[in-house]
C-alpha cells in the first residue's frame, strides 16, 4: 500500500508508532518505509516529537501520603541508630569490626531508601504516563482533520477567505482575513466549481467572521476550485447557479499529509 495516497492511515501509523502501540512486523515494516521515504519519516518525527512534550499538559503526580510517611519513618529510624551508635563508646579491640558493621548497616538503609524512592517514583510515572496517553487519544479525536485548503482570492489577488474541510466532522470551515464586509440586504454564498457541470451551491454565508457549513466528502471531492458570490440576502436556489457577481475565487487543494 502506497502512505503517500493515504495521509489519514499515514497519520494514525505514525501516532501508534510514537505511542509505541504499532507493533511487531507492522511496526518493522513502518520503520522501513521511514528510512526510505522522507514524508513517512517527517510524520513520524512529527509525532514523536508531539508525545515528548506531553509532560508539559501534566501536572505532577503527588505519591499517596502513606509512601512518604514509610519514609520518613525510615529516615527517622537511621538518625536514631547513628545517634545511638555515635554515643556508645565502641571496645578499641573490636573498633575496627564495628565500624565496619555500622558503616554496612548505613549502606544498608541507604540503599532501602533508595530502592522505596525508585518504586515510588516509577509508579508515578506509569500512572503519569498512562494519563497523559489517554489525553492524547482524546485529544487526537477532538483534532480536526483538515483534508482539503482554499485561499479566495478578490479580483486583486489579495485573500479574502480562508476554506478548510474536516471530513471526520463534515464541515467547511470559513474565516474572512480581508475586509470586505456585505451590505444588510445581501448574503455571500459559497459554490463549488467542478470540472463539468455548472456551480453547485455549498451554502450561505453569515456575517461572522468565522463560520462553518455543513458538507460531505463527496460536495468537495475532485472539485478544483470553489467562489463566493454576492446574492440578495437568504442567497438563491443552487440549480440556479450564481446570479450576482462573484467577488472571490480560489483553487481547492486536497493535503497529501
Amino acid at each position: 500500500m502506497n502512505l503517500l495516497r493515504n495521509p489519514e492511515l499515514l497519520d494514525k501509523l505514525a501516532a501508534a508508532h510514537a505511542l509505541g502501540t504499532l507493533r511487531g512486523g507492522a511496526r518493522r515494516r513502518f520503520e522501513a518505509l521511514a528510512r526510505e521515504q522522507a514524508p513517512v519519516r517527517a510524520a513520524a518525527l512529527v509525532w514523536q516529537s508531539r508525545v515528548a512534550s506531553m509532560n508539559e499538559l501534566q501536572k505532577p503526580a503527588e505519591p499517596a501520603p502513606a509512601v512518604w510517611t514509610r519514609i520518613e519513618n525510615l529516615v527517622q529510624a537511621e538518625r536514631e541508630r547513628q545517634a545511638m551508635s555515635a554515643a556508645r563508646p565502641a571496645p578499641r579491640t573490636q573498633g575496627g569490626w564495628l565500624r565496619s558493621l555500622a558503616l554496612w548497616r548505613g549502606t544498608t538503609a541507604a540503599g532501602a531508601l533508595a530502592t522505596v524512592l525508585a518504586v515510588v517514583t516509577a509508579v508515578g510515572l506509569r500512572d503519569n504516563l498512562g494519563a497523559q496517553i489517554g489525553e492524547l487519544q482524546a485529544r487526537l479525536e477532538a483534532t480536526p482533520q483538515v483534508e482539503y485548503v482554499a485561499v479566495l482570492n478578490d479580483d486583486k489577488a489579495s485573500a479574502s477567505m480562508l476554506v478548510t474541510f474536516d471530513p471526520k466532522s463534515k464541515k467547511l470551515t470559513l474565516q474572512r482575513v480581508g475586509g470586505f464586509q456585505e451590505a444588510s440586504d445581501k448574503s455571500l454564498q459559497l459554490w463549488a466549481l467542478p470540472p463539468s457541470g455548472g456551480p453547485r451551491s455549498l451554502g450561505v454565508l453569515s456575517q461572522e467572521r468565522l463560520l462553518q457549513l455543513a458538507a460531505d466528502q463527496a460536495d468537495v471531492r475532485e472539485v478544483p476550485a470553489l467562489a463566493i458570490s454576492l446574492e440578495p440576502k437568504g442567497g438563491v436556489p443552487s440549480e440556479r447557479g450564481p446570479t450576482g457577481p462573484v467577488l472571490f475565487k480560489g483553487a481547492l487543494i486536497q493535503k497529501m499529509l
